[in-house]
């Protein structure tokens, strides 16, 4: 029920008040007070009394009532009746119309083509919605399909696999205790900017500070000198994709030097005396070259490591999406225990989460696999039942059994987030069908057949249930539904869930209304408060429920990380497993690429694959930069850029690059230039500065606002160009899957425009 406000009955009482509720817009989980009128966001400000964020929150918050406002936003289901003229080739259709015809179209496709002919794609904003991350569960294992792809291998995926062998759980990830360390060892991150990627921590740059004041010490490893170098003791470049020899080289320098003090970790840990041999071959002097980082620089890094009292080695988006990004973050990990730095305060630590997705998934028997069945074309491994998404595009291409035909996107615009974005552009159009669960017309969605369009996050109830898991904190926060939803509209769950009901039925009618019944009983904020009452603070804890979350406006503090091994351990024999041959194998690779085929043959492991990569050598193909990208705190995912709050000022999406490499290209600032890959080339303007090292250049993710078609006025006007047009599918972490889309080698000419 609505009222005159436009707020729901349940904050109609408190119409002109204060609001309190969680930015939903990346995965710092900053508290915001809203205020309200007549229906709209009139002012939005830090909430000093949320116990995780305290008053702190970014530019992107001031965007909630824009996002919530924006004209291109979609509200009603679309069909498309002409491909590439945008809105104009779409009309309107019924919600029960729209419903009917994916419950059609689909089981059709598969009658035809078999179960996995039909694939599903989720973007990262799905979990930032508890509700549409719970059905989507269930929506998609009504499919029965094997084709599930999602933002996870452009991200994560190594966390989660080394988590998976290591600590028997896939989402059982360590997070660093920022607040209490004595030593932060900084990889291939910039928290200043993503205010903590898998690792939760609002204000940021007020810890790392504190670090500091209180004696500490910050160091951070990147090949560009970041927003997050300012705020460090030391900065140290690093060439892109040799962060797992450093980490090698740290670890040796650690073992021979008599630095290794597990401490009660070494009754936990199994595979303690296995680490030493798989050293030897990396000491500090080998990595030196490969780096960039002088031998005597690692060895001082690891003595002060290991010297801390407490400390803590993170990595990130930089560390993850390269080739070995797996071994790396194994290899942080590893760091972390044999120094004694796991599962204490100040180290890496995990969580304890209110509503505890790890807990409840393992007693669903849901810990996750690996390497279950291998992709169709190029025999990648999945992970946790989806495949890689750097697949997506040949297996939608490549003809044969088992060639997708269809698919279905939640919240995700992969044309622009994946690699060779212009491949995944001509292969989602050569689609039989395909349907998108998004409330915009964007570079994917305009190749959707139909688009379902949810609301938005201010008409729903919200609470983070990935990123409790991911804090730097133990806190929950439970905020309603704020504004109500325009007349004729749906949630993304009342969506998934009215599919599930169809797609599930099969085409036995009388069995449709049942199961429409099963998942109106079984709703987001029922299994919510289900799983709260189940979880660490509830029945068998302080009693907490949903009605007492609800009461906490600002959220409740539920203490600091404690240490909780090895009862929060999955594996079979409650251990840490140090040295999971899955990932010391993959040293095989390290090997083969940085000492050589004599060395990897002395070692006794077997040649690796053909390199797919574009060599340096003939004239006109001689690729002779590393592209890394990089993140701004008014960006995250691409439709941000349709907020004209978000996108003002000067243009962001240039190409940095170093003023000797420019220099040799008669490159100046602000100039037009042309930066060519293997699988594409864009044209954007060059932007001279010394943050990023020799040999380095760098360029904002989620642009490229210029493909017809779209519907997006704002980002129309700022397009920028697509850094995943660069990018390639075929450079990837061989051992997961994950996308290599940092080294990527390129080129970079002048085009003479100013």
């Amino acid at each position: 029920m609505t009222t005159p406000t436009g707020l729901s009955e349940e904050g109609a009482s408190t119409a002109g008040q204060t609001h309190y509720r969680t930015c939903h817009l990346c995965e710092a989980m900053c508290g915001v007070a809203l205020q309200v009128q007549g229906g709209r966001v009139v002012s939005v400000r830090g909430d000093k009394d949320d116990p995780l964020s305290r008053g702190y929150i970014c530019p992107k918050a001031a965007a909630l009532g824009d996002l919530h406002d924006d004209p291109d936003r979609l509200r009603h289901p679309l069909r498309r009746t002409a491909a590439g003229k945008g809105l104009a080739g779409y009309t309107r259709i019924s919600w029960d119309e729209a419903l009917a015809e994916v419950a059609e179209r689909l089981p059709a496709i598969q009658a035809a083509h078999g179960r996995n002919a039909v694939a599903v794609y989720a973007g990262n904003p799905t979990v930032h919605n508890y509700s549409a991350m719970l059905s989507w569960l269930f929506f998609v294992k009504s499919l029965r399909t094997r084709s599930r792809f999602s933002a996870t291998s452009v991200d994560q995926l190594p966390h989660h696999l080394t988590s998976l062998l290591m600590f028997g759980h896939q989402l059982l990830l360590p997070i660093p205790d920022v607040d209490r360390t004595d030593f932060m060892l900084i990889l291939g991150a910039n928290p200043a900017v993503s205010n903590g990627s898998l690792m939760t921590a609002p204000g940021i740059a007020k810890r790392l500070t504190a670090i500091r004041e209180r004696g500490g010490q910050v160091v951070l490893i990147d090949p560009r000198r970041s927003e997050t170098a300012e705020l460090v003791d030391r900065h140290h470049f690093i060439r892109p994709g040799t962060d797992v020899l450093l980490m090698l080289a740290l670890l040796h320098t650690v073992l021979t030097e008599g630095l290794a003090a597990p401490g009660r970790l070494a009754a936990l840990t199994s595979g303690l005396a296995e680490l030493a041999p798989l050293l030897t071959e990396f000491p500090p002097e080998v990595a030196a070259g490969p780096t960039g980082i002088a031998a005597a620089d690692i060895r001082a890094l690891a003595r002060a490591f290991a010297g801390a009292h407490s400390a803590v080695c993170y990595g990130r988006m930089g560390v993850s999406t390269q080739e070995f990004g797996a071994a790396t973050q194994w290899l942080i990990n590893v760091l972390n225990i044999v120094t004694g730095n796991l599962d204490r305060p100040g180290g890496a630590m995990f969580t304890k989460p209110a509503f505890d997705l790890v807990a409840l998934a393992a007693q669903l028997g849901e810990t996750g696999h690996f390497d279950k069945g291998r992709s169709r074309v190029r025999k990648l491994p999945e992970h946790g039942g989806e495949y890689p998404v750097s697949t997506l595009a040949e297996e939608i291409l490549t003809p044969g059994p088992g060639q997708i035909r269809a698919l279905i996107t939640h919240a995700g615009n992969p044309v622009l987030s994946t690699p060779n974005g212009a491949t995944l552009d001509r292969a989602l159009a050569s689609l039989d069908y395909m349907v998108a669960i998004d409330f915009y017309l964007n570079e994917t969605t305009r190749h959707a057949h139909l688009i379902l369009p949810p609301t938005y996050s201010l008409e729903h109830d919200h609470y983070d249930a990935t990123f409790h898991i991911l804090a730097v904190r133990n806190t929950a926060k439970y905020a309603p539904a704020l504004l109500a939803p325009a007349a004729d509209t749906r949630h993304d769950y009342q969506i998934l869930g009215e599919l599930t009901a169809r797609l599930g039925a099969r085409g036995s009618a009388w069995l449709t209304p049942l199961r429409r019944k099963l998942y109106a009983a079984l709703t987001p904020q029922r299994l919510l408060a289900l799983g709260l009452r189940l979880g660490p603070y509830g029945l068998g804890g302080s009693g907490l429920s949903l009605g007492k979350l609800k009461e906490a406006v600002h959220g409740l503090d539920l203490g600091p990380l404690t240490s909780c091994l090895p009862e929060r351990l999955y594996t079979p024999d409650k251990k840490i497993q140090l040295v999971p041959p899955v990932l010391t194998g993959d040293l095989a690779r390290v090997r083969q690429k940085f000492l050589g085929g004599a060395a990897a043959q002395a070692a006794g492991t077997k040649p690796q694959a053909a390199d797919p990569r574009p060599q340096a050598g003939g004239a006109a193909d001689v690729y002779d930069l590393q592209l890394i990208g990089r993140r701004h705190l008014r960006s995250n995912n691409s439709w941000m850029h349709n907020s004209q709050r978000l996108v003002k000022g000067p243009p962001r999406c240039t190409l940095l690059i170093h003023p000797e490499d420019a220099a040799r290209r008669g490159i100046v600032t602000a100039q037009q230039v042309r930066v060519r890959s293997r699988v594409g080339s864009i044209a954007l303007p060059a932007e001279l500065t010394a943050e990023v090292m020799p040999g380095v250049v760098s360029i904002p993710h989620g642009w490229g606002h210029d493909r017809p078609g779209i519907a997006l006025s704002t980002a129309q006007a700022h397009p920028g160009a697509s850094v995943n047009d660069l990018t390639d599918d075929l450079l990837l972490d061989e051992l997961c899957g994950n996308a290599a889309l940092n080294g990527v080698p390129v080129r970079v000419e002048a085009t003479g425009e100013a």
